[in-house]
């Protein structure tokens, strides 16, 4: 299982040094870092709901990124930003999302497709 990213610098350096390519539900950060594995940072606006809306939207994204973690290269840190428009949508349309936005950013393995 990948780590999770926690601390507020380790975000701000994904911001600042990662490139970012955004869908309809969600926005990427992806930035190469030092270690074997691969780190998890989500992050989910007040603006997109409440918390039960927001925990919901965080626990998608967490178990999209558990069960793909095999075709994600490891050795990068990503954080997944969700987007207003995430509110309410199934474990399918956000699965999605987040896979395409990893193609975008090529951190999927070839053999995945």
């Amino acid at each position: 299982m990948a780590e999770s990213i926690k601390r507020n610098e380790d975000f701000k350096k994904v911001y600042q040094l990662g490139k970012s390519y955004a869908n309809k539900y969600l926005v990427m950060y992806a930035k190469k870092n030092d270690l074997e594995t691969g780190r998890l940072g989500i992050s989910v606006s007040k603006k997109v709901g409440n918390s039960v809306v927001r925990h919901r939207i965080t626990r998608l994204l967490r178990e999209s990124y558990r069960l793909n973690e095999g075709k994600f290269h490891s050795g990068w840190d990503i954080v997944v930003i969700a987007r207003q428009g995430a509110k309410g949508r199934s474990y399918f349309e956000i699965n999605s999302a987040m896979l395409h936005l990893a193609k975008l950013h090529r951190i999927l393995c070839e053999e995945s497709n």
